[in-house]
């Protein structure tokens, strides 16, 4: 995927607004909401997703329908800090299904993840034979999530 620089006008972040409330929408009924034809509206989204402004398009899924409904958010700090070792417990943790989301974060810890599991069993078996077994951790802490009070995928712009 091509990362050029596109600058953005008004028509551009409306058609984004409009695909982020329903990635589903239709070309013709994007256009008939901005009062645009539908080849400038095809243009526009192609272009956007050739500059990688628009990543992807997906199903969002409520993880407790499908039988996930423990979330744990994990504040991980590493014992070495150094690229080598970031660069392994990064690769590392790409292959747990469990992980949902990683986040490289500042402060007292090294990264955040988030931890999409069945029940506190299956979270115990993540936490003592996946993450525990990695070589560079030097610190958890788990915090367990009682609601989501506010969940979007949608970036404000």
């Amino acid at each position: 995927m091509e990362t050029t620089q596109l600058v953005l006008d008004e028509k551009d972040m409306n058609i984004l607004r409009l695909l982020q409330q329903d990635a589903k929408m239709t070309m013709r009924d994007i256009a008939a909401q901005l009062n645009m034809s539908t080849t400038p509206v095809y243009e526009r989204i192609r272009k956007m997703e050739q500059a990688g402004i628009i990543k992807q398009y997906a199903a969002i899924v409520d993880p407790g329908k499908i039988g996930k409904g423990l979330t744990v958010l994990v504040y991980i700090t590493l014992k070495e800090h150094n690229k080598k070792y970031g660069k392994k417990f990064i690769q590392e943790i790409l292959n747990f299904p469990e992980i949902t989301e990683c986040l490289n974060i500042s402060g007292e810890f090294d990264f955040m993840i988030k931890v999409q599991v069945r029940d506190m069993d299956e979270y115990r078996d993540f936490y003592v034979n996946k993450l525990g077994e990695l070589d560079n951790l030097s610190h958890t802490q788990s915090i367990f999530v009682i609601s989501v009070i506010k969940a979007t995928h949608q970036v404000v712009y």
